[in-house]
């Protein structure tokens, strides 16, 4: 029996990962990650034809278990994946002068390591069979500016971005690899930080179209995946609403 193609979305059992598990469930069959069993199996019960899914619960701070746990489950329900959606990360905002070596890692590894290994497994031929053919990377404005406690969360975003442009080429014409910048977005990683009502008050006042909605970052996954953006790739495609063109803000 021939392999199956599916999409593997990092991050699945909440926010923007969640919401563009459910939206891409409509057209295709999911492998759906994350790191919390219950919330991840809400996830595939919300998406069309549930049964059609695949659970890949791991947390990615363990980077060694990657490359076998992915493999297996590809092996075990004989699936080739043909698009790749990384919405996981951590954000931790914290000074310079506080930052131990083991948040380090813990950020670089859920934020950026993690998708080094899930691309480097899905490239090999003796594993997928060069049947991938799009990557989106959900990266941040934050990849781009600087922000007070943000350092490491900048830099794991800014990693991976400058990683999407150099596979760009690398895997190019056969793989499209593009990154979406949100801005701004309501989510349980956000909750905290847009809870606080200065700091809800300042954003509102930087944003033109106000904050953002997870559905406005999957709109432009659902655009980066599709054929109407097959001649898009090596691309930093910035969804916040107007903020960082605001130089009144």
């Amino acid at each position: 029996m021939a392999r199956e193609l599916c999409t593997l979305i990092t991050g699945a059992s909440s926010g923007i990962g969640r919401d563009t598990a459910i939206r891409l469930s409509e057209s295709c069959r999911l492998i759906l990650h994350g790191r919390d069993k219950a919330r991840l199996e809400e996830t595939r019960l919300r998406c069309a034809s549930p049964e059609s899914h695949f659970q890949w619960d791991l947390d990615l701070r363990e980077v060694n278990q990657i490359e076998g746990t992915l493999k297996q489950l590809l092996e075990k329900h004989e699936l080739f994946v043909e698009n790749f959606v990384h919405c996981a990360g951590t954000l931790k905002i914290l000074p310079m002068r506080t930052i131990e070596r083991e948040t380090v890692q813990e950020i670089m590894d859920v934020n950026f390591t993690s998708a080094v290994e899930i691309v480097r497994l899905l490239a090999r031929k003796k594993i997928n069979e060069k049947q991938l053919r799009g990557i989106v990377f959900v990266s941040s404005t934050a990849s781009e500016f600087g922000a007070r406690g943000f350092n490491m969360y900048c830099a794991s975003k800014g990693a991976l971005d400058a990683f999407m442009r150099a596979l760009a080429v690398e895997l190019a014409p056969d793989v499209r690899v593009n990154s979406v910048l949100p801005g701004a977005i309501r989510t349980a990683m956000t909750e905290t930080m847009l809870n606080d009502q200065e700091m809800e008050a300042r954003l509102k006042v930087g944003y033109p179209l106000g904050l953002g909605l997870p559905s406005d970052i999957v709109s432009a996954i659902e655009f980066l995946l599709s054929k109407s953006a097959r001649w898009i790739t090596g691309h930093q495609l910035v969804v916040d609403g107007g903020r960082t063109v605001n130089i009144t803000a």
